[in-house]
């Protein structure tokens, strides 16, 4: 048996290939879109996807099941839950007019790629039809399972969080009673043999837990033994009880666009057929380009780009956070413009298809914008201040402070009457910010508050970046902090 994880470190996510020798077929667990990176792993090793198969409906990326579909791959999907989580696009038929490949799975329900035997296991709770995968190596004389395919349900160190569906989806009521059905399943997870390996789909980093572990894989035994959320539920004095109120407390702010693809995984995701390929522009499509009706994402460094950028600009790096914050900042009707270092091109293309913003018109190189400003296009730039000059502009009330940390950081100390939305939520809530004063932004650095200062800055505010964020005002004397 083959067996490889596939790691994304920008969504903190895993897929696994998993093959047979024998008869030269595999499987990918929970592929993303771009799915030629796990085609390239199995001809590496002389095998060929016949099969992809998913744990549950994803929130945080789009699935590249139904690009495999389309190319005849068998699709393997949950058929628990109920009839409002059922995958709507399996049913339909291929660009070329056939029926897709595809089997609805249950409670117990096998399947086999080769000679190897995969198990279904129903545990709900992270959402209603969440499936995991327990996998037994036939063709190696295997008669009980090597590992469990866990999705998004036992990560290491941490449990998949049960709130989305209220937090993220907007589907009222949902979090507590999705909290106990998390508990049963963890009561059901400690039934399984301590050996049995652990194969999560998400690492540290990722939005769908409050403390996953940078271990990439782990064993059920050292999960029972060592998980402080497992031990929530398993341990001495754990109640149920308990453990909802545990498991519900501390988690973070879901990404805006965490809803949008909760619902295009489940109606199914348009189907790319490849990375798409995007045309360079040159100096005359930038002088044309209206930044405040389209979504242009600027790349470059934040200090060449405070100090001159094309109005209505986004700041977004390709960095760790490059995929949420775009997901959390751009809509996916938005025509999209990247200005980009070549060698970073498609890099950001595939960040972007990964979560739906397919609607990527064109790119610059930076040097474009230099010779868009030689034409005499307006150049924008955006106030970096000291916690000096902060210092004072709040305390003669000059100033709006928005805090765009987690709930969690600003709870642990915020400057005084500092209005609190945490980054990636920022634009569904661009309403609640004042626009009669300038807006001190700020977080723990500086990084996350440059965003969300452009992003303001790009619908009409005056807004201002506190350099070194939180972590310099709380060093510097006489900057007063307040605790909730």
């Amino acid at each position: 048996m083959f067996m490889r994880m596939v790691y994304e470190e920008k969504l903190a996510q895993a897929a696994y290939v998993i093959g047979c020798q024998r008869t030269g077929e595999a499987i990918v667990i929970d592929p993303l879109r771009d799915v030629d990176r796990y085609e390239k792993v199995a001809a590496k090793e002389g095998l060929r996807l016949v099969a992809a198969a998913e744990t549950h409906i994803h929130a945080d990326f789009l699935s590249g099941a139904r690009e495999l579909a389309e190319k005849g791959a068998m699709v393997y999907v949950s058929g628990e839950g109920g009839p409002d989580w059922t995958y709507q696009w399996v049913g339909g038929r291929t660009a070329k007019g056939t029926p897709y490949a595809h089997r609805v799975l249950k409670d117990g329900d096998t399947f086999k790629v080769g000679n190897i035997l995969f198990t279904v296991v129903h545990t709900p709770g992270h959402t209603p039809e969440h499936i995991c995968f327990m996998v037994t190596d036939l063709g190696g004389g295997a008669t009980e399972p090597m590992g469990i395919a866990t999705g998004d349900f036992v990560f290491v160190g941490d449990l998949g969080r049960p709130d989305l569906l209220e937090t993220a989806a907007g589907i009222a009521g949902q979090a507590d009673p999705s909290a106990h059905r998390l508990y049963a399943s963890v009561r059901r997870f400690a039934s399984l043999p301590d050996y049995m390996q652990v194969w999560p789909a998400h690492g540290a980093g990722s939005a769908c837990g409050k403390a996953l572990g940078a271990v990439p894989q782990s064993t059920v035994g050292y999960e029972k033994r060592f998980s402080p959320a497992i031990n929530a539920a398993l341990g001495e004095g754990a109640s149920e009880g308990t453990f909802v109120t545990f498991i519900l407390e501390g988690q973070p702010e879901p990404p805006l666009y965490f809803a949008r693809m909760k619902h295009d995984n489940k109606a199914g995701p348009v189907v790319l057929g490849g990375v798409p390929e995007v045309r360079e522009l040159g100096v005359d499509a930038l002088l044309e380009i209206n930044a405040r009706r389209a979504a242009l994402i600027d790349t470059r460094p934040w200090e060449v780009f405070r100090k001159g950028h094309v109005p209505g600009a986004l700041y977004l790096p390709v960095n760790s956070s490059f995929t949420t914050d775009a997901g959390s900042i751009v809509r996916d009707d938005e025509p999209i413009y990247l200005i980009v270092e070549p060698a970073r091109l498609e890099e950001a293309v595939r960040d972007l298809i990964r979560i739906g913003l397919d609607r990527i018109e064109g790119w610059f190189s930076p040097t474009t914008v230099m010779a868009y400003a030689a034409q005499g296009g307006g150049l924008d730039t955006i106030a970096e201040v000291s916690v000096a000059d902060a210092t004072e502009k709040h305390s003669r009330g000059e100033v709006t402070v928005l805090d765009v940390r987690r709930r969690s950081e600003y709870d642990q100390g915020h400057i005084p009457g500092a209005l609190q939305i945490a980054h990636t939520r920022l634009g569904a809530h661009l309403d609640s910010v004042p626009r009669d004063k300038p807006v001190l932004v700020h977080c723990r650095s500086g990084g996350r508050s440059s965003r969300a200062a452009a992003l303001l800055a790009k619908h009409g505010y005056r807004a201002m970046n506190l350099a070194g964020g939180m972590l310099a005002w709380e060093q510097a004397p006489g900057a007063p902090c307040e605790r909730a």
